[in-house]
C-alpha cells in the first residue's frame, strides 16, 4: 500500500486506536493531520515522534462535536495542504451506565461526539472531495453498534448511527468517486480494556473464536487498506475487526 502525496485527517488521532491509525498512515507516506480536543501534549509528542522518523504529520485542536470547530479542522487541511484525500472519523467517548441510571447529559454528550462529530466532519469534507472527484472516508463504529451491549445504550446507539450514516453517505457520493466505509472493532487492547478485570477479559476472550483480544494495529491495518487504492471498488461496507466475535 502506498499513500504518498495523500493528505489524511484522523480525528482523535493522538491516543489509543487513533494513534496507531495515525502512525500507520504516516508510515505509508501520507501527510497525517492529527485532530485532538484535550490531548494536546500527546498530539504534539506524536507529531514530533513521526517527524523524527522523516514522516509527515501535523496536529489541530478541534472539538468535532461542534459544527464550526469541525469545519475549521477541515479548512486547516485545505488552506495548508490544498486538499483532503482521507478522512478517518475515529474520535469517540464513552459514558457507560444502565439506562435507569444514565443521565440525559451523558446520553447527549456521547451522541454529540461520536455520531454528530462524524456527521460534522463528513459534512465539511465532502464538498472538497466532490470537487476533486475522489476521497476515502473511514468511520470507526463498533461491534456494539451491531449487537448492543449492557450499560451502553448511548454508545451503542452512536455506533449504530455511524453505520447508517456510512451506508447512506456512500450512496450519496459514490458517483463523485468517494468511497465511504466503516470498521467495527471488537475487544481491542487499549487503556479502556486495560481497566477491565482479568475475569472480564477472560470471559470476553472465551467469546472470540480467534482466542485473543485485538491489537490497535489490527484496526490500523484495515483502515489503511480502506484508505488506499486497493479498496477503490469497496463502498458502503462495515468490516468487523473482532476475531470472529460477531459473525
Amino acid at each position: 500500500m502506498n499513500l504518498e502525496n495523500k493528505v489524511a485527517i484522523v480525528t482523535g488521532g493522538a491516543t489509543g486506536i487513533g494513534e496507531k491509525i495515525t502512525e500507520k498512515l504516516a508510515s505509508l507516506g501520507a501527510t497525517v493531520i492529527i485532530n485532538y480536543n484535550s490531548s494536546s501534549d500527546k498530539a504534539n509528542a506524536l507529531v514530533e515522534k513521526l517527524q523524527k522518523q522523516n514522516l509527515k504529520a501535523d496536529c489541530v485542536k478541534a472539538n468535532v462535536a461542534h459544527f464550526d470547530e469541525a469545519k475549521n479542522l477541515i479548512e486547516f487541511a485545505i488552506s495548508k495542504y490544498c486538499k483532503i484525500d482521507i478522512l478517518v472519523n475515529n474520535a469517540g467517548i464513552t459514558a457507560d451506565n444502565l439506562m435507569l441510571r444514565m443521565s440525559e447529559e451523558d446520553f447527549d454528550k456521547v451522541i454529540n461526539v461520536n455520531l454528530k462529530g462524524t456527521w460534522n466532519c463528513c459534512k465539511h469534507a465532502i464538498k472538497h472531495m466532490m470537487k476533486a472527484r475522489s476521497g476515502k472516508i473511514i468511520n470507526i463504529s463498533s461491534v456494539v453498534g451491531l449487537v448492543g451491549n449492557f450499560g451502553q445504550t448511548n454508545y451503542s446507539a452512536s455506533k449504530a448511527g455511524i453505520i447508517g450514516l456510512t451506508k447512506s453517505l456512500a450512496k450519496e457520493v459514490a458517483t463523485r468517486g468517494i468511497n465511504v466505509n466503516a470498521v467495527a472493532p471488537g475487544f481491542i487492547q487499549t487503556k479502556m480494556t486495560d481497566s477491565l478485570s482479568e475475569d472480564l477479559k477472560q470471559k470476553a476472550i472465551e467469546n472470540i473464536p480467534l482466542g485473543r483480544l485485538g491489537d490497535p494495529e489490527d484496526v490500523a491495518n484495515v483502515v489503511s487498506f480502506l484508505a488506499s487504492d486497493l479498496s477503490n471498488y469497496l463502498t458502503g461496507h462495515v468490516i468487523n475487526i473482532d476475531g470472529g466475535m460477531v459473525m
